[in-house]
């Protein structure tokens, strides 16, 4: 485990979607019972810290992002009892947890929201949401033209006591997931409340989701025709976002032990995005750029190199991560033909070549865990799952289902682990939420913990090596110039890392040994194949 000051820097932060981890009851849902009794796993991972999606109350309308109750756990998940067990006994194993936070809306079943239903119209408790009478006659239409992140409206119109029509509400997301005034006291005062609760249980920081969207312009304009200036969208990036911030890191600053904000900011401006990182506010945020990228050295290396200089001006360290739970895991993605990630253009049936897939979503593995700052890894992207097309009749996600049916949803990266033995669950628990597939047994953990060249050795042997190896610690790179199709840069004046992106073998560089590799090298480095190569004497030889 990294040291208390600047732990969050260089750490290995594996993702937890409690849902489909571990199912300790054998209900076949994931819960922290489960997640308990895998921590000797977490931990011969080699991993510093467990983000953990939302494991409050909820009705689970959009997987825990509707957040009814932040200081009770979902019953379906266990206790606040063990849940402050399972903080104490990762951080005894070196451990520290992340919580999710999720600003911009809370559950429409939250008690503020169902308050805010049952009063008059413009009473004061429907004033920590935005309610707003609708235009044209009668009030029939939406009060703006702005557009649901889950497709569709962002509208939707109450009724009132007497059963006539009412006001609207706003939703960024699902009717479910209604939107909280910032401008509201109440609402600012609540979550700093929320932070210091699970502060004073032990986590040691918090993963703030939709970080760009909490706050909107009270006049509610409609969306600008073109590209709206910076700072000026109704409700992207608002600058009113940055006092809020600074507010919840002087909440993190109140503790010992460095207790970290981690925004998920996804923003293209890349001086907009530094500002979310400047001192006195969010410690790092998440890099989605690399992870849309698609398998070209020109296109990853132009967003590493973009990456590394948006964090430069303000300290920050960057964050490289491959998946998470809302999109498409790298063994699917990178072997299509188009292995680039947006989520609009997500639909069934796209061809993969598994294989193809599987041997560059190892070179990848590598390639960003040789680079500078904080490492996140989605479980099961450490056993090469692939992504799931599940039939129509058990997907839950709602953005699915808000396509019209067009867009599989997310459901496809939350099925659950599986863990040992030839057929479903595979060790998970009982029978899982979501159908695991019948190939999946030489994925299982258990197999993969007889194979030393599996994926899962792989990431253990990559992780170990991040931690021994100084040059790997926060720090420069030094680009190599090897090829059109070759991604080369140095760390120190020890190690250098080497990826093939194109078709055909490449020759290595002069050095002293192979320290690891993603796939058997013969002399030549293979195409869809990464290498880390020592360039002082006592490098080791691993290949994968």
């Amino acid at each position: 485990m990294p040291s208390a000051e600047g732990w969050w820097r260089t750490a290995v932060i594996y993702q937890v979607y409690v849902r489909s981890f571990a199912d300790g009851n054998g209900d076949g849902i994931g819960d922290l019972a489960g997640v308990r009794s895998r921590l000797s796993y977490l931990k011969s991972l080699g991993v510093d810290a467990l983000w953990f999606n939302p494991w409050y109350a909820s009705p689970l309308a959009d997987g825990g992002y509707d957040v009814q109750d932040y200081r009770a756990i979902d019953p379906r998940f266990g206790t606040l009892t063990e849940a402050e067990q399972l903080i104490e006994e990762a951080l005894a194993l070196g451990i520290r947890t992340i919580v999710d936070i999720v600003p911009n809306h809370v559950s429409a079943q939250h008690p503020w929201f169902r308050e805010a239903l049952a009063a008059a119209p413009g009473s004061p408790a429907r004033e920590r949401f935005w309610f707003r009478p609708g235009r044209g006659v009668d009030g029939d239409e939406v009060p703006t033209d702005w557009v649901s992140s889950f497709q569709g409206p962002t509208w939707t119109r109450t009724t009132d006591a007497d059963g006539s029509r009412g006001d609207w509400y706003l939703h960024l997301f699902t009717p479910e997931q209604p939107d909280l005034n910032w401008n509201h006291p109440d609402v600012r005062r609540e979550h700093e409340d929320i932070l210091r609760f699970w502060f004073d249980r032990g986590v040691a920081g918090v993963r703030i989701d939709s970080a760009a969207l909490p706050v909107k312009d009270p006049a509610f304009p409609d969306l600008p025709a073109g590209e709206a200036a910076p700072g000026e969208h109704p409700h992207i990036d608002r600058d009113e976002l940055h006092e809020i911030y600074r507010a919840w890191r002087a909440v993190a600053d109140e503790y010992d032990g460095e207790r970290v904000l981690v925004g998920e900011v996804w923003l293209e401006d890349a001086e907009r995005f530094a500002r979310y990182l400047r001192p006195g506010e969010m410690h790092t945020a998440f890099n989605f750029g690399f992870m849309s990228q698609p398998w070209s050295a020109a296109s990853m290396r132009a967003s590493i190199e973009r990456t590394l200089a948006e964090h430069a001006p303000v300290g920050a360290p960057a964050t490289w991560v491959l998946s998470n739970h809302d999109v498409t895991r790298p063994v699917t993605r990178y072997g299509r033909a188009d292995s680039s990630f947006a989520f609009d253009r997500k639909r069934f049936g796209t061809p993969t070549d598994r294989e193809r897939g599987a041997r560059r979503a190892r070179a990848a593995a590598l390639l960003v865990a040789a680079l500078p700052g904080s490492l996140y890894i989605y479980q099961g992207d450490e056993l090469g799952l692939p992504e799931v097309e599940l039939p129509l009749d058990v997907i839950e996600d709602p953005m699915h289902f808000r396509s019209g049916g067009v867009d599989p949803g997310r459901d496809g990266c939350r099925v659950p682990l599986p863990w040992s033995g030839n057929a479903t669950p595979y060790g998970f628990g009982g029978s899982p939420w979501l159908p695991q597939p019948d190939d999946w047994a030489a994925l299982s953990v258990e197999a993969q913990e007889r194979d030393p060249e599996s994926t899962l050795h792989l990431y253990r042997d990559a992780i170990a090596l991040r931690r021994r190896i100084p040059d790997l610690a926060d720090g420069d790179v030094e680009w190599l110039e090897l090829g059109a199709d070759v991604l080369a840069f140095q760390r120190g004046d020890g190690l250098l890392s080497i990826t093939n992106l194109g078709s055909a073998p490449v020759p290595l560089p002069a050095h002293a040994g192979v320290l690891l590799a993603s796939a058997e090298i013969e002399g030549l480095l293979p195409p869809d194949t990464t290498a880390w190569l020592a360039l002082r004497e006592g490098g080791t030889a691993t290949s994968h």
